[in-house]
């Protein structure tokens, strides 16, 4: 090689470097705290899903308050430690796909307003997923759940925690769902369907379009609706927005409810919930609904014995708040999880299931569908005469 070569060669190599260096220079820095709120700010997401994205990064925000001052000095090293010390505490692989995925997002964002490098980026690995790691099988089983409905219905007849598990089991909606439910939303008798009428003519319909709309919507039915500017948008938004109609005995509970039971409530903004509450601005709380949930899935919660060989008199799952703590307890979405594998049990199509459990029909094969097998084998039999065609054994 020539002197003329090599000179060429470092004078490209200074170049390459030089541009490195440039590309760190043009970073901004930028607090990682000021940079979450950004990004939070720009999402278009429900609140409850804002919520989930602020417990997903905590830790990694604690990890920079600790280690950075702003975000243009985080290195892939760090980013590599930062997953080794998650991964260390023993969480389990679709807590880490969650937590990583959407810290992913978060230093997309980063990269975009030049907070970080793009090395950065890279260097988180966010674990794949089989279906079966995106599975979790601890949902509420049906025959738990008919109990717990069974022993409502005969010691908390038409009490609001007993419409709560009812709504949540028989229209597999998700909590905020039906804590979005005004008492408008609710249609029981023919009243509420001239009231309906009246609410789709106002909102452009016209007659034939309300009249065939109608004639679909038997009674009785709940019709949830997205309100965000007064505080209850639904997980979907608008395309949350459908009919789901429950049984005529559902809709005579929630009815004798509305009639004895329910302290006549307006929240902040002039509405009526479904679900009250006589604390706080009159509707019943996402949190309070969650617990109350936990308490009424514990196996001793009428009178049951504990299988974890624990005194409910001294038990700290039983202490208000902490009903989550018993580990046979399950939470809305387990619950909504049950529900969506007992409507499959007992044969709904998964297309009309996508429609009332507002979820994609994907979704509902690779994570809300659990089959019980014998269940869902017995069902198949009936199909086995079909393979004959009425030839016997030909």
């Amino acid at each position: 090689m020539s002197d003329d070569d090599r000179i060429d060669d470092l004078v490209d190599e200074i170049g390459r470097l030089s541009d490195q260096i440039d590309d760190e220079e043009d970073l901004e820095p930028t607090d990682p705290r000021e940079a979450f709120d950004l990004w939070m700010q720009q999402l278009d997401r429900a609140d409850s899903t804002l919520q989930t994205y602020e417990y997903r990064l905590e830790s990694f925000l604690e990890f920079c308050d600790e280690n950075v001052t702003t975000l243009d000095e985080l290195s892939s090293r760090m980013i590599k430690e930062f997953e080794a010390e998650r991964r260390a505490e023993g969480l389990q692989k679709q807590t880490i796909n969650n937590q990583f995925g959407t810290l992913k997002q978060f230093l997309n964002y980063c990269e975009d307003i030049e907070a970080v490098s793009e090395d950065v980026v890279v260097a988180l690995d966010v674990p794949d997923l089989t279906k079966e790691d995106r599975v979790n099988t601890e949902k509420l089983v049906a025959e738990r759940a008919q109990t717990i409905l069974e022993k409502m219905g005969r010691f908390q007849y038409a009490s609001r925690e007993h419409v709560l598990f009812l709504l949540l089991w028989r229209t597999t909606a998700r909590i905020g769902t039906i804590y979005a439910l005004d008492l408008e939303d609710v249609y029981l008798d023919d009243d509420d369907r001239d009231r309906l009428r009246v609410y789709l003519r106002e909102g452009g319909f016209s007659a034939d379009v309300v009249d065939e709309i109608l004639e679909g919507a038997a009674l009785p039915f709940i019709f949830p609706r997205n309100r965000p500017e007064t505080g209850t948008r639904l997980k979907n938004g608008d395309l949350g927005e459908r009919v789901v109609n429950v049984a005529d005995w559902v809709g005579e509970t929630i009815q004798d409810y509305i009639d004895v039971n329910r302290p006549d409530r307006t929240d902040e903004h002039g509405r009526k919930p479904l679900l009250t509450s006589r604390k706080g601005d009159g509707r019943l709380s996402k949190s309070s609904m969650r617990n109350w949930i936990y308490i009424y899935t514990q196996p001793c919660e009428f009178g049951g014995e504990c299988p974890h060989d624990r005194d409910p008199e001294t038990c700290e799952a039983r202490e208000h708040g902490h009903g989550s703590k018993c580990p046979s307890s399950r939470s809305p979405h387990k619950l909504r999880t049950g529900s969506i594998t007992w409507h499959r049990d007992q044969g709904w199509p998964i297309s009309d299931l996508s429609d009332k459990a507002n979820a994609g029909e994907e979704l509902i094969r690779s994570v809300y569908d659990q089959p019980e097998k014998l269940v869902r084998g017995a069902g198949r039999r009936k199909h086995l005469e079909k393979l004959d065609n009425g030839r016997g054994s030909e």
